[in-house]
């Protein structure tokens, strides 16, 4: 069918996140090894046994844990922008909501070359499964070999087809994101568990408790958690956040379609 050429939107995004992860990754292990590992940050420049002198000692104090943390929170950082740079594409050139209108006041007026060019001008998403709708509102228009039922049953074919086709698109590495939500406060709490064992096991020790340690092990329990809930909120506020715009996308492309039908419905016999 000709409605089926009709040109698909190219979202733009990442395809692979796992190649996302270990970059993120290495990225994050030269920063723990060469930055918050520097021996400048250190007493007597021994990262291994120095009582950290600023913030990037302390946070290397933070153990193991750091990286991983570090590459879960790059990534949440990293699969955000991209989602942000892909929604653009899905946005189109101009307002969503504008767009909508126009093509609305276009079909009341049964005017369907005019809603062509408001999605040839527009493109995006919404306007890629419109104007998908519209090339086959077009095509049963002229074929008398249906019934008026049956071509408005076409055209809704055609909008669910075109729609589902857009949302792997809008939807892709959002689950990625959504893991990090539970990912990243399980594993700063796990770095967490891991310093306070260090911790009461400087206490444990006979005589007097080894400050050096007992710090250690408290720097490792505070740098885990605060990384832990960094990750974790920044994961749940742009998974939230893309998930209401691709919300946003399917209610405009629901209003779209059925302004089409009732259109078709009311100027077809």
């Amino acid at each position: 069918m000709e409605a089926k050429k009709a040109k698909k939107n190219k979202v733009r995004g990442i395809k692979n996140a796992f190649i996302v992860i270990i970059i993120c990754f290495i990225i994050a292990l030269v920063v723990f090894t060469q930055v918050l590992g520097a021996p400048a940050n250190f007493e007597g420049n021994d990262p291994a046994g120095g009582h950290p002198l600023n913030l990037l000692g302390t946070i290397y104090k933070g153990g193991f844990i750091v990286p991983i943390l570090q590459t879960l929170l790059l990534t949440v950082i990293v699969l955000s922008v991209e989602r942000f740079i892909a929604m653009l594409s899905v946005k189109g050139k101009g307002s969503v909501d504008k767009f909508v209108a126009a093509v609305k006041a276009a079909l009341e007026k049964d005017d369907i070359a005019g809603a062509q060019a408001l999605c040839e001008k527009q493109r995006g998403t919404v306007a890629s499964v419109v104007a998908s709708a519209l090339i086959r509102y077009g095509e049963v228009e002229h074929d008398d070999t249906l019934s008026k039922e049956q071509k408005i049953e076409a055209i809704q074919k055609q909008l669910e087809e075109a729609a589902a086709l857009e949302m792997p698109a809008m939807q892709q590495n959002l689950p990625i994101v959504a893991t990090m939500t539970t990912l990243g406060t399980l594993v700063g709490l796990l770095g967490t568990v891991l310093g306070m064992i260090k911790s009461f096991q400087a206490l444990a020790t006979a005589g007097a408790p080894d400050s050096v340690a007992l710090s250690t092990g408290i720097s490792e329990a505070l740098v885990n958690t605060a990384f832990g809930i960094a990750t974790g909120a920044l994961a749940v506020i742009s998974y939230n956040y893309f998930s209401n715009r691709i919300d946003n996308i399917t209610y405009a492309i629901d209003e779209v379609g059925f302004c089409i039908v009732n259109t078709f419905a009311a100027t077809h016999k």
